[in-house]
């Protein structure tokens, strides 16, 4: 199975920059989830609701601390995922470009 969550949308306090560290701005989340259905699944609402609360409770420095963080927390959370694909998207962090940084992990190798 494959779960997709596209372009889920959220103000949170992520950056270097000493605006970034006390202004909210938005984070757009992509994510996909292989896993193999039994009687088991995954709630997607669920997964959602983790990564809105870990980013904006942890209030990051840099996307790539962020995406490590939440691929350990959803592993810990849901423990079918098989493979994991991340990308976290600062939209207005420079005005002619977004700008996202991506990884993926197979948990089975």
């Amino acid at each position: 199975m494959l779960i997709t969550i596209q372009d889920l949308k959220f103000q949170c306090i992520i950056g270097l920059l000493d605006f970034e560290r006390t202004t909210p701005q938005d984070l757009i989340v992509n994510l996909e989830i292989q896993y193999i259905y039994t009687q088991k699944f995954i709630d997607y609402a669920l997964v959602r609701d983790l990564i809105k609360s870990e980013i904006q409770n942890e209030k990051f420095l840099l996307i790539e601390d962020a995406l490590n963080h939440l691929f350990i927390k959803l592993k810990e959370k849901f423990s079918l995922i098989d493979n994991l694909k991340i990308k976290i998207t600062k939209p207005s962090i420079l005005n002619d470009c977004d700008v996202s940084v991506s990884h993926s992990v197979s948990f089975n190798s």
